[in-house]
């Protein structure tokens, strides 16, 4: 099973950099990265099952969003190359907040996992999330 994993510490207490990420069909943290974020359907961005489309290609579902553990669970439904739904199956992203209590600040970890008869998207969805991180630390 192919998997990547990133991780951040964020200046920043936790409460802040959650009320950034909580809201699934709210990106504009990462403008760098992402430069449309279309929900889909009617269901809010802070319920599960809302739907969102990034970049006009990544197809993506939010099956968890736990607020008291600052946790986000979503799929990628469809994507491009190597991320398609012919290449990847039962995607799963993860973003977990802990609180780095000594110092007030974030540590923010970003990984998914996902079958696949080879590893072709580790690469593409690393630095992806290394982006994301980086633009999540900035924004904060």
């Amino acid at each position: 099973m192919p998997k990547t994993h990133q991780s951040i510490v964020i200046d920043a207490p936790i409460d802040a950099v959650w009320e950034k990420v909580k809201d699934f069909h709210d990106l504009s943290w990462a403008p760098n990265v992402v430069t449309s974020c279309v929900a889909q359907g009617d269901t809010p961005g802070t319920q599960v099952g809302a739907g969102r489309v990034l970049n006009d290609v990544f197809h993506e579902t939010l099956i968890e969003l736990d607020e008291d553990a600052h946790r986000i669970r979503y799929t990628i439904d469809e994507g491009p190359s190597p991320v398609s739904s012919g290449e990847v199956r039962d995607y799963v992203g993860h973003l977990q907040l802990t609180p780095v209590t000594k110092t007030g600040q974030t540590f923010v970890e970003w990984s998914s996992s996902w079958e696949a008869d080879g590893d072709e998207a580790v690469a593409f969805c690393h630095g992806i999330y290394v982006a994301l991180l980086d633009e999540l630390a900035s924004s904060v």
